[in-house]
């Protein structure tokens, strides 16, 4: 098998994203067969790796499989694995793993609902997020005032907002939007997760967003089927088709078993959520078709 670099698969396997890795090694903090690693470092399956002290299974990182969930946030929750207010976070009601961690492919503020994908693959995550992928995200966004054809013409050309110029890549107004109320519905694009972009953007005509929906990133919709609150495993094929929109190889997407899901609901039964948590039914996702006349 050929050797590969430290960093990179240990951000493929969860462990961190490959510069807070680089960070860790430069700080002499994982070692290779005894040896400190440094920048460069590359390891195979046979070789001892220890992190922060504690050994890593390098067959397991070698032989890694890639999981992706789709969850569905409701707005009041954060994207932080733990918050310093006590505010429930999407990490509260995943899974256990027993290897890696779950990575949140990008983030939505606390007011924002809708799409988050979750992987345990750190270069996936790193590639689906990075502006140079060229991964578009598309939101369902209700607009509060008199929206006209010159402002929308405006935020398609570009504006420039306090962090460098950004615009929407498409605007289609909601088939049942009516523009004689005050409320408006549209879907939007973008290709980059600057912070509260999609809102800045609006506000930079006098609009202001009071609701805001993520239905799809790169090419997975949200699913039709699921709940606020609620997550789906992604099947081999959405997996692949993530996958190869950034240029990565496939990888075996395992599934959880039934006992699996057992324990998990049994867990988050136990906690002490503003809302009671269920996870979605391990049925292959349909995912949410463009309404009629959402075109591009």
């Amino acid at each position: 098998m050929a050797s590969e670099r430290l960093q990179k698969v240990l951000a493929r396997a969860g462990y961190g994203s490959r510069r807070a890795l680089e960070v860790a090694i430069e700080e002499g903090r994982i070692s290779v067969n005894g040896v400190i690693a440094v920048l460069g470092t590359k390891i195979e399956k046979d070789d001892e790796i220890a992190f922060n002290g504690k050994p890593v299974p390098t067959k397991k990182l070698f032989g890694q499989t890639r999981l992706v969930l789709a969850y569905h946030k409701p707005a009041g929750e954060v994207c932080t694995r733990k918050d310093p207010e006590g505010r429930p976070t999407i990490f509260d009601r995943l899974p256990k793993l027993s290897q890696g961690r779950w990575i949140a492919v990008g983030r939505l503020d606390i007011n924002t609902s809708g799409l988050i994908l979750l992987t345990t693959d750190g270069e996936l995550s790193n590639r689906l997020m990075h502006p140079s992928s060229g991964v578009d995200r598309e939101y369902m966004v209700r607009v509060h005032g008199n929206v006209t054809n010159e402002q929308l013409a405006r935020l398609v050309e570009g504006v420039i907002l306090e962090d460098g110029p950004a615009r929407f890549t498409d605007i289609v107004q909601h088939p049942e939007s009516d523009r004689d109320r005050l409320n408006h519905w549209f879907y939007v694009t973008l290709m980059e997760g600057r912070n509260r972009e999609v809102r800045r953007l609006w506000e930079s005509q006098g609009l202001r967003v009071n609701r805001l929906k993520r239905v799809r990133y790169g090419c997975i919709f949200l699913p039709s089927f699921l709940r606020r609150g609620h997550f789906v495993e992604l099947g081999q094929k959405e997996v692949d088709d993530l996958s190869k929109l950034v240029g990565l190889p496939s990888l075996k997407v395992p599934r959880m078993t039934l006992q699996e899901l057992k324990d998990i609901k049994r867990r988050l039964s136990k906690k002490s959520l503003s809302r009671k948590s269920t996870i979605a039914s391990r049925k292959s996702a349909k995912f949410l078709k463009r309404p009629s006349g959402h075109g591009r």
